[in-house]
């Protein structure tokens, strides 16, 4: 089949449907489409806004139709001090008043824009706005067939509230373009702290925040991954949890902490966060709760800082003169087993220290003597006497004094109590330091005859005698021989 032949079938086929279009027929059928066009375009209406204009403070009333009754978050005190800082940002939206016979007052109602008026009348009430200051506003025509009411809920409800996360994101760019923290809170009327928070949620991992701005992560679990800044740590964290039935935000914080130490454990307790720190040691912080001062994010440091300062601690009490000295973060179970432990006297208290113990003993009783007819002691007073008992406390635990002679072989063992304050066992004698102790002399007496009774001598006479007179020692020492058996059968 030729080109020619297919055109000519497609000719038939189209006579025989009925879609054969002749050049005229499409020119009327491209006029008939402009002419709909055009009355199209002649029936949509021109939208026209309600003109604006300045109109001074002192012709503006607040209007009854304005629907807003409920005090708003934001006091008027606050917008004031706004408006006066930055202007208005938002024009008036004002109806003329009209007079019975329908003529215009000259005043104008406010159905929408209440609290702005509020707040300029609080300026011009403080003399910092002129009674007769233009007032930028929306004049809607009296005759409109819109409600004053209609207007001022209609501002309300089309407006939408800015997202968290976009204002989180505006303040980073405050902060960026030269403001402090404490500008930016001043300027929204927050305390710096909110905006550290703020400035916080907003260092989150970018792929995080792309979860939380489509509602898959809630806020709260938002501020729990700003507790560690490493973003791959917490995206990691978020690949575990986000399909799993523990979601809550104390979990993420243990998965985003599990490899740190808080700040309240023994060791860094020892140490001291200031002299971690002072280490190059890094903390976390989570601005949101509390977190008994944070995690440190690097325990071997901490480890290695502990085992210097307990070494140091060592040192101090080697002065002292003992002849072994053993530090251990923790003491084994029973590490004393074995040791003879020395008795020690309690050292005196210094005059200082009794004169100190007086006065606070001379307090807790005057104290206890004022209150002492009352069923319950008031806050205060029964934190003072904790206080007082534990001071007391403090000087009465005296340390001991040992013989030195004993120092010398015994030792001491170095190591941490459980809240973290240096503890000191002393005077601890392992058996191979005790004393060599002679064997005592063999005591056993010897008996001799010499026809005018018994004489006791030692064994070193024994032996003389034996080479002087070996026949009378020897029925001597036959004789005591026979003696022991005897009172040792009991005859």
């Amino acid at each position: 089949m030729n080109f020619l032949t297919a055109v000519k079938n497609d000719d038939e086929r189209e006579r025989s449907v009925g879609l054969r279009v002749t050049g005229n027929e499409i020119g009327r059928v491209a006029s008939d489409a402009r002419r709909g066009e055009d009355l199209m375009t002649k029936a949509v209406q021109k939208i026209t806004l309600s003109p604006s204009r300045d109109i001074p403070f002192d012709k503006l009333v607040l209007s009854q139709s304005n629907v807003r009754r409920i005090k708003a978050s934001v006091s008027v005190e606050e917008l004031a001090e706004d408006i006066a800082r930055r202007g208005l940002l938002q024009s008036l939206s004002v109806r003329p008043v009209l007079n019975d016979d329908g003529t215009e007052t000259g005043k104008f109602e406010i159905p929408a824009g209440g609290r702005r008026f509020q707040a300029l009348s609080f300026l011009v009430k403080q003399k910092r706005l002129a009674k007769t200051t233009p007032i930028p506003c929306i004049v809607r025509d009296a005759a409109s067939d819109i409600l004053a009411e209609d207007d001022s809920l209609a501002e309300n409800m089309q407006r939408v509230a800015l997202h968290p996360l976009d204002q989180f994101r505006a303040f980073v760019a405050l902060r960026d373009k030269g403001q402090s923290d404490a500008e930016i809170a001043a300027a929204f009327f927050v305390t710096p702290q909110i905006v550290k928070q703020r400035l916080k949620l907003a260092s989150v991992a970018p792929a995080l925040l792309e979860v939380y701005a489509e509602d898959g992560m809630t806020l709260e679990q938002l501020m729990a991954f700003t507790v560690n800044p490493d973003h791959a740590r917490q995206v990691q964290v978020w690949d575990v949890i986000h399909s799993s039935w523990n979601k809550e935000p104390f979990q993420i914080r243990r998965m985003l902490t599990e490899t740190s130490v808080r700040a309240s454990d023994r060791r860094a307790v020892f140490v001291g966060v200031e002299a971690y720190e002072a280490a190059g040691g890094t903390m976390l912080h989570d601005l949101f709760q509390g977190d008994d001062g944070g995690w440190l994010e690097d325990p071997a440091l901490l480890d290695r800082l502990v085992t210097e300062k307990l070494q140091a601690e060592a040192e101090t009490v080697a002065v002292e003169g003992w002849k072994w000295i053993e530090v251990a973060l923790d003491l084994p179970y029973g590490y004393s087993h074995g040791l003879r432990s020395l008795a020690g006297d309690p050292a005196p208290m210094t005059d200082d220290e009794g004169a100190a113990h007086a006065k606070l003993l001379a307090e807790y009783r005057a104290l206890e003597e004022e209150y002492a007819d009352q069923d319950e002691l008031p806050d205060e007073i029964d934190t003072r006497l904790g206080v007082l008992e534990a001071e007391m406390e403090k000087l009465e635990t005296r340390p001991l004094i040992f013989d030195q002679t004993e120092v010398g072989r015994a030792g001491a063992f170095v190591t941490l109590d459980r809240y973290g304050a240096l503890a000191v066992y002393r005077g601890y004698v392992r058996p191979e330091d005790e004393p060599v102790r002679r064997p005592r002399s063999m005591m056993v007496l010897i008996l001799r005859w010499r026809g005018r009774g018994m004489i006791v001598i030692s064994p070193m006479a024994m032996a003389v005698s034996l080479m002087s007179e070996p026949s009378s020692c020897r029925v001597a020492i036959r004789s005591e021989l026979t003696c022991r058996r005897m009172r040792m059968t009991g005859r």
